[in-house]
């Protein structure tokens, strides 16, 4: 079974990034963190490497996604509470990222969509635990 997940994301200003992600409950592993990236520890085993461009084209030789005006994905994070939805969305807006669309609610999960500083898309999710089917 899979144990942990890092997600790459080029950036066009690391310091920039790091503050956003920091102001959405990232903390920083400074471990794993220079000049050129930063690791991004959102919770549990969920990793988030934030790469300036140069780094990012070190591991991969396709062009980097223009956010403006492509989707690359998106990611979505699941959270414990309503309240932890609105939370991190409010404060990703708050730290220049935009809101993407209408919060939605659909009875057994609310969630909310926004777009980091770099354009990356992201989604923040709760879903109650109760309409979960056993897998």
């Amino acid at each position: 079974m899979i144990s942990n997940i890092f997600v790459n994301l080029p950036v066009k200003d690391l310091e920039k990034s790091k503050k956003f992600f920091e102001a959405i409950g990232g903390t920083i592993n400074q471990q794993f963190t220079d000049e050129t990236a930063s690791s991004v520890v959102l919770g549990g085993n969920i990793f988030v490497m934030l790469l300036t461009h140069a780094k990012y084209k070190e591991f991969s030789s396709k062009p980097i996604a223009d956010t403006d005006k492509s989707s690359e994905a998106i990611f979505a994070l699941g959270v414990d509470s309503k309240a932890e939805v609105d939370r991190i969305a409010d404060a990703a807006i708050k730290a220049g990222g935009k809101e993407t669309r209408p919060p939605a609610d659909y009875g057994f999960m609310q969630q909310r969509a926004f777009e980091d500083i770099d354009g990356h898309q992201w989604e923040v999710i709760y879903m109650d635990p109760a309409h979960v089917q056993p897998y």
